[in-house]
């Protein structure tokens, strides 16, 4: 098993391993201790698969759980079941001693997190991941978001856990499909700052994905301790995002959060290039490397509707933005720019 510490608020560990699900009531109890009310927050997918693996070691750890389900997907991520889930929690009498713990992808995640920072103005919880995406991106660092009309995680609050634990069995059951949407995040980490990360991912064949994990969340965590409150450097995260959200938003969210960052990602490397801030061939690059992880490389959306929705987007800051830059694989930079500039990038989404 791999720790990664985030030395963030009062710190919290990162565990990372193979198998290591049926020991997480005993982490758990490390960190706050029995007896105590448990709620396990999941949806409709992962319950069945997990639920009682995480229930029985939570009892055994002297915990008593209770879950609470929703139905999967990110239709779900919305304030009417964030709502249900409050209820949910009142209605079992959770108090703020007690903890909650979100069991499943980066909806679950962000869902739980949510509910338990406002449940009582404040409950402690705990994340288990269970997709790569999940692990690599959205259950570490504290962000805690749902869904609104108007554009994706437009309301959400920063709230850290006080443990995460990664079993990496988890992700044999997860599709193709969804198992790319966690590459496109994890290859993100190796544009950023990291080229043998990226090349990691040549080929399409992943190896040693417990290193993997281990790397990526190592680089969340430098940026979180950095920038806890994404003012600054935690920004870089970005890359490729505000496209990425536009094209989720246009799609109703049924297209994936990672195939959308992919597509972001390249758009936001060719608008570079033709900018002459980024290195020719780069674009190339990536778009071999997401091909080869089985990631769309271009939208399916005309650049005026993509313009339309991205200026929605919550990092924009009166009429400008700032957009992550790819100067060349392991080089990235800041730029803010006029919203209108959106529109150069939204251009480039095309093959």
């Amino acid at each position: 098993m791999k720790t990664v510490r985030v030395n963030v608020r009062e710190g919290y560990d990162v565990n990372i391993g193979s198998g290591i699900l049926p020991e997480f009531g005993a982490m758990l109890a490390e960190v706050a201790k029995p007896p105590k009310k448990v709620c396990i927050v999941s949806d409709s997918n992962v319950a069945p698969l997990y639920g009682e693996t995480v229930r029985k070691s939570l009892e055994s750890a002297g915990f008593s759980p209770f879950t609470i389900v929703f139905p999967a997907g990110e239709q779900s991520k919305n304030m009417t079941t964030l709502a249900s889930i409050l209820e949910e929690m009142a209605d079992a009498s959770l108090t703020r001693s007690d903890l909650v713990v979100a069991l499943g992808g980066g909806v679950t995640g962000d869902m739980a997190g949510f509910a338990a920072s406002i449940y009582l103005r404040g409950v402690k919880f705990a994340q288990i991941p269970t997709t790569l995406l999940a692990a690599v991106d959205s259950s570490v660092g504290g962000k805690t978001a749902v869904d609104l009309n108007h554009g994706k995680n437009l309301a959400g609050v920063f709230a850290q856990p006080i443990l995460v634990c990664c079993d990496t069995d988890t992700f044999m059951t997860l599709t193709p499909e969804i198992f790319a949407d966690g590459a496109a995040e994890s290859i993100k980490y190796g544009i950023l700052d990291d080229k043998p990360l990226f090349e990691a991912f040549s080929g399409g064949t992943v190896q040693n994905i417990e290193d993997i994990v281990a790397s990526c969340v190592q680089h969340k965590a430098d940026y979180v301790e950095r920038d806890e409150f994404d003012r600054g450097d935690r920004k870089f995260l970005n890359l490729g995002h505000t496209m990425a959200h536009a094209i989720e938003k246009l799609s109703g969210y049924a297209f994936p959060h990672g195939h959308a960052v992919a597509v972001g990602t390249v758009m936001i490397a060719r608008a570079g290039e033709k900018m002459g801030v980024t290195e020719k061939g780069t674009t190339d690059e990536i778009i071999r490397i997401f091909k080869e992880n089985n990631l769309p490389v271009a939208s399916p959306y005309d650049a005026e509707s993509l313009f339309t929705a991205a200026c929605g987007d919550k990092k924009r800051e009166g009429g400008k933005i700032t957009v992550i830059m790819i100067e060349k694989i392991g080089k990235c930079f800041l730029k803010t720019v006029p919203v209108e500039e959106l529109r150069n990038i939204a251009v480039s989404g095309k093959e």
